[in-house]
């Protein structure tokens, strides 16, 4: 039985499977430190990788799907980076004390969420918002190979899906 309330979110124009994945620079929170950083110049880097919206850090869908993507293996596969509306100082307290071996951009003002499609109302209150979740696996070309965005809150991804599109990417 679920003890939570589950809500529906409005439809949303996102980015999907095809697109080109938006460029933007945003704080980079690791574990020690953290510096701006644009998310073409990661992927040249570093793809493919698993771009992953989530709620603001201590949220329980936050939590659950950064554990998820650790039992399944996602994260010992690609490189995984998140981002939400928490400030730096707020992702690297979830780093440190959730252990989640990732790096995470902060977005307090919505303009990455905006970009792909992942924004909603945060319980209906006029101009709070956060991030729905929301994976993205990307390819070297900053092509979107894999979407998946929430349509319920909370909700999560099918693993199985993912962990298939993550290994055509691999």
């Amino acid at each position: 039985m679920v003890d939570f309330e589950v809500t529906d979110l409005p439809e949303t124009a996102h980015v999907t499977a095809g697109d080109e994945a938006p460029d933007f620079t945003r704080p980079l929170v690791g574990g020690e430190f953290w510096e701006d950083r644009s998310f073409a110049a990661l992927v040249d880097e570093e793809a493919p990788l698993l771009l992953l919206t989530h709620p603001m850090d201590g949220a329980f869908p936050t939590t659950y799907v950064w554990n998820a993507l650790a039992d399944h293996g996602i994260v010992d596969r690609l490189p995984v980076v998140g981002c939400s509306v928490s400030t730096p100082y707020e992702h690297r307290n979830l780093l440190a004390d959730r252990g989640v071996d990732a790096r995470l951009y902060s977005d307090p003002a919505g303009g990455v969420a905006e970009a792909y499609g992942v924004t909603h109302d945060l319980d209906g209150m006029a101009g709070v918002s956060e991030h729905r979740l929301a994976t993205f696996v990307v390819d070297e070309d900053r092509v979107v190979r894999h979407a998946w965005v929430a349509s319920q809150q909370p909700a999560f991804p099918d693993y199985e899906a993912l962990t298939a599109a993550v290994d055509e990417v691999v």
